[in-house]
């Protein structure tokens, strides 16, 4: 029914590849847009909002990268130890875990903060603004920071005696916001 000729596709294929592939290296040059908003299906940079600074940068002095020594010289002795990981107990309504890398530095700081805790952050204090609660008042919120090199979440559950969790983790080598 459709008749084609070897030669036909044969000659057109590569032009119609070449020139698709010139149009893409070369369209962000002569219109000043990069390739990464052209692949962005539609959305411009200008609207991803990029992440301020991060408020919250670490635990009692204690931050992302720092050594297992350094850790232990700021927060004190802890109540389990070893080469991965340390638990610390500051009071029954106050814990933090620091787990480490290869390299025995900090990787991971978690803190729980267990019901009526005064010294419990508000979602103001980890982002710099104020997070919407759900309506069981439950609270997530992640925000990662690529310049910084590490992600911070707040999780509240939901009750009058909450719990709230707040971590921070060094992202993958190499991570870009996607």
């Amino acid at each position: 029914m459709f008749k084609t000729t070897k030669g036909y596709v044969s000659t057109w294929l590569p032009v119609v590849s070449f020139a698709a592939v010139a149009l893409f290296i070369f369209l962000p040059v002569f219109t000043g847009t990069s390739v990464d908003r052209l692949v962005s299906c539609g959305v411009s940079a200008s609207a991803i909002p990029t992440p301020v600074p991060p408020v919250y940068s670490g635990y009692k002095g204690v931050t992302i990268g720092m050594s297992t020594e350094q850790v232990r010289a700021k927060l004190g002795k802890a109540r389990d130890t070893s080469d991965t990981e340390d638990y610390f107990v500051f009071s029954d309504n106050e814990t933090a875990q620091v787990l480490y890398d290869n390299e025995k530095t900090a990787k991971v700081i978690s803190v729980n903060y267990i019901g009526a805790n005064p010294s419990a952050p508000q979602p103001k204090a980890v982002f710099g603004a104020d997070t919407d609660a759900k309506p069981d008042g439950s609270v997530f919120k992640m925000v990662r920071y690529p310049k910084a090199g590490y992600w911070v979440s707040y999780n509240r559950t939901a009750g009058e005696n909450a719990m709230i969790i707040v971590t921070m983790q060094k992202l993958p080598a190499g991570y870009a916001e996607q």
